[in-house]
């Protein structure tokens, strides 16, 4: 199976591992192995990005490990390349002090030439790291915590601001967090750099009607499917989008009895959403079916995308919905305004109002030619600024840049900018 998984405690046997030496660079010498450390490898947008990074990265240029502090899923078998380790930790909720020595020993073991975590949950791995002598350490923001959705908690901040002196570089997602890290955590501006999230606009495209992926009579040719794919937890808040389908259709006197609801993932919010569409009699018109392996497909068969987080770095699936031609509406949060251009290529609206979002959706559901024309909008600009391969190259030319300045005695958080 791609994606090998192994628990790297003292209690796994890991001899003969050889994560992917395979795989030789320049002079012969094995690739440099990049070691991704993750929170979680489930279903979400971090996790897709990833495998998409990989997936897309040259083997003979580059060996990877992922590591997952807690657990994964069949995810790991996404990885198309054999080589590509998955270690799991099974890491307990809160703090769990074994993990730090099973990341020292495991990055012992399998002498990672860069350490590259992943949101503030897996920061603290950039001290292992360090401690196990790995020689370049790269710390990516991707989004909000809900339990610090606007970054003010000092804690947080402090977290990230001791921890600065031994990280070499920081990405950033979005704007949002860009200031974030240099303004509020106080990061030097010369050890961050932007890399915006790309999407496969040849995987995600318009294209023909995808509804028979639908339950049976869930809709008819005239309906109009409003949808969101995510992760089902409180970041995500699917329950304002629930609230505000609720509002939608109960308050039009019939008018929006064609449309219907479509939310893919799944999560603790799941079991609460279908409660809410049961109390409203609406389960008929609504589909929560969990997470799906046809998401492209989905999205061709969807006619508007509602993302109602509360938080977000830059969405791919906003990106994916884009892609894909569709009209997006989305939370005023985080980066989303660096993708959805109210007026042309959706609507945004404040975050948890059921109210704003309701009229939002009518303005689309009432106008097929402006779902059409601002899907379309959408689409090429997807096109023209967020390709994946640009996202890739700029991930390539920081890895390289950070090792090149290793062969040449350079400190690493000195490279040149990798834009």
């Amino acid at each position: 199976m791609n994606g090998r998984v192994d628990a790297p405690d003292s209690r796994a046997d890991l001899k003969g591992d050889t994560c992917g030496s395979d795989h030789l660079g320049r002079g012969g010498e094995p690739a440099p192995l990049i070691a991704h450390i993750v929170h979680s490898l489930e279903v979400g947008g971090l996790q897709n990005g990833l495998i998409n990074l990989i997936n897309r990265l040259p083997v003979q240029s580059y060996q990877h490990a992922v590591i997952s502090l807690t657990g994964t899923t069949n995810m790991a078998s996404r990885f198309l390349d054999p080589a590509t380790r998955v270690y799991t930790l099974d890491k307990r909720s809160g703090q769990d002090f074994r993990i730090h020595l099973e990341l020292y020993r495991l990055f012992r073991r399998i002498k990672p030439d860069v350490v590259h975590t992943r949101n503030l949950s897996t920061l603290e791995a950039q001290l292992a790291a360090l401690l196990a002598g790995v020689p370049h350490r790269v710390h990516g923001e991707h989004g909000r915590d809900i339990s610090d959705l606007d970054g003010a908690r000092r804690r947080y901040q402090w977290l990230r601001r001791a921890l600065e002196p031994i990280v070499h570089r920081y990405i950033a997602v979005s704007q949002d967090l860009e200031r974030y890290l240099e303004c509020e955590v106080g990061i030097p501006r010369r050890k961050i750099i932007a890399i915006r999230n790309g999407v496969d606009t040849s995987k995600f495209a318009p294209g023909d009607n995808c509804r028979d992926r639908f339950p049976d009579g869930f809709c008819a040719w005239d309906s109009v499917v409003v949808g969101t794919v995510g992760r089902m937890e409180a970041v995500k808040d699917q329950i304002t989008l629930v609230r505000a389908f609720v509002r939608l259709v109960q308050g039009g006197a019939g008018r929006y009895e064609h449309v219907r609801l479509v939310a893919i993932g799944d999560g603790t919010l799941r079991a609460p959403a279908q409660r809410l569409l049961e109390e409203a009699g609406m389960t008929d018109v609504a589909w929560l079916p969990g997470e799906r392996d046809d998401v492209p497909e989905l999205l061709r068969a969807m006619d508007i995308f509602v993302l109602p987080s509360l938080a977000e770095g830059i969405s791919n699936t906003i990106l994916e919905a884009m892609a894909s031609g569709l009209p997006v509406v989305a939370t005023d949060v985080g980066g989303n305004s660096e993708l959805v251009a109210t007026g042309k290529t959706g609507i945004l609206v404040p975050r948890a109002d059921p109210y704003a979002m309701a009229e939002a959706i009518r303005s689309y559901v009432d106008d097929p030619l402006l779902r059409r024309e601002d899907g379309a909008r959408g689409r090429q600009r997807c096109e023209r600024e967020f390709s994946i391969d640009a996202m890739v190259e700029r991930y390539a030319t920081l890895y390289d840049s950070l090792l090149e300045a290793g062969r040449s005695g350079a400190h690493p958080s000195r490279v040149v900018d990798a834009g």
